[in-house]
């Protein structure tokens, strides 16, 4: 195989730019305007959408610029650096990225993308800087790949490809599973017009108009805030079996199920709800307080700075996650929080905050229709682990030759049919 930098296999190596921030008419969080890649973005897969856009005078007031569809982005800076992504649709990019469009002639970029992630310590150790690691264009240009021929690229691509599009597939699906369940949820509980509620007249409250029948308690009636254990940061091994969750595996939205903290023994008294499983709601207590998530890929072990939320009753299982998941309440628990350098969310306090309480019945009801769409979140979650495990064992055989091409597209082509 032939070693060839990217310089020599782009058209264009380049970063972006962001637009002022005291021009909020150069941003929008809608619909309408263009699509605006951050490093922290960058999850090492497809990219369709972005959290926040430019507008067009934002694009045309700043060094943002365009890049093309199949474009591989990597992270330069900070604690991103060395991540990728790849665009599904044409974007912009901040400066914090690094914009690889490739030469169709000379290298499939699929296959580029898959070389950069198999190698990306061999990048990252060349950032430079003590207090933030840091790489540079040059440097990206310089960095070399190493090639078989293009066909053969393409192949390799077309097999690697195909596990993304399954993860891909399965995160479309989690995506509105969610939607629904969270939606049905607003609508039920927050707009109240819930199967029925017709012929139920809305009374007065403290917390506003709310359905007659329906109940003012506080969310320790309803739920339990279950803090994790306290470990000793001195116990922690870099060979240990036993994973923990710590502060920045919950985030917003999503469980991320890669531990950095592994530990050899576990401590004598450790509290059972420590143990976690598949399906246990966790809650951010600190930093970003308020982001929520489902575990997977269990057990794992619940560390201090984050709590279980637990349903007195069991069948609340869905609901406590969509209203945790549900706008309003990150809201009150962001308010609740305290905290000069960073956030703090009292489990007690937050167990006293006030709730409209439904009626079990309706309870019951939304518990039918929900769960079995949060059952299949955990499900999809955990089979794209799985998915993930496979292809990155073949990724560095297949590149390497270790794998025999053919061998693999004929496996695939079984599994397909």
């Amino acid at each position: 195989m032939q070693m060839a930098t990217l310089e020599s296999i782009c058209t264009r190596v380049s970063s972006g730019g962001t637009p002022s921030r005291k021009r909020p008419e150069y941003f929008t969080s809608g619909t309408s305007g263009h699509l605006w890649v951050k490093s922290k973005e960058l999850l090492d897969c497809s990219i369709e959408d972005t959290e926040e856009k430019i507008t067009d005078e934002g694009l045309s007031n700043s060094s943002a610029k365009f890049y093309p569809k199949n474009t591989v982005l990597v992270a330069m800076y900070g604690a991103n650096v060395g991540q990728l992504g790849w665009l599904r649709r044409p974007a912009t990019v901040n400066q914090a990225i690094c914009g690889l469009v490739f030469d169709e002639e000379k290298a499939d970029w699929r296959y580029a993308f898959y070389s950069l992630l198999l190698n990306r310590g061999d990048l990252t150790v060349q950032a430079q800087g003590a207090a933030q690691q840091n790489l540079n264009q040059d440097l990206i240009r310089q960095f070399a790949l190493s090639l078989p021929p293009l066909p053969v690229q393409r192949r390799i691509a077309g097999i690697l490809s195909a596990y993304d599009e399954l993860i891909e597939n399965n995160q479309r699906r989690i995506r509105i599973l969610e939607e629904m369940a969270r939606s049905l949820y607003r609508e039920w509980f927050v707009h109240f017009r819930y199967p029925g509620h017709e012929t139920v007249p809305l009374v007065d409250s403290p917390l506003g108009r709310i359905p007659q029948g329906w109940e003012i308690g506080a969310i320790g009636d309803f739920i339990q805030f279950k803090s994790g254990f306290a470990f000793k940061s001195g116990s922690f091994t870099a060979d240990g079996e036993h994973r923990l969750v710590t502060i920045k595996n919950v985030q917003d939205g999503s469980f991320n199920p890669e531990s950095d903290s592994l530990m050899g023994e576990l401590p004598d008294k450790l509290p059972p709800h420590c143990i976690l499983n598949d399906g246990d709601i966790l809650l951010s207590l600190t930093g970003n307080v308020g982001r929520v998530c489902l575990v997977y890929d269990g057990p794992f072990y619940l560390n201090q700075r984050v709590a279980k939320l637990v349903p007195n009753d069991a069948k609340n299982w869905a609901m406590t996650y969509c209203m945790f998941r549900d706008p309003e309440m990150r809201v009150k628990l962001e308010l609740l929080s305290n905290g000069v350098a960073q956030q703090n969310l009292s489990p007690v306090l937050a167990a006293k905050m006030e709730f409209v309480q439904p009626p079990k019945v309706l309870c019951d009801r939304f518990s039918d229709l929900a769960e079995p769409m949060i059952q299949s979140v955990v499900q999809l979650y955990t089979s794209n682990k799985n998915l993930r495990r496979t292809r990155d064992l073949l990724l560095p055989r297949l590149l390497s030759g270790q794998v025999i091409v053919a061998a693999m597209e004929s496996e695939l082509s079984e599994v397909s049919t």
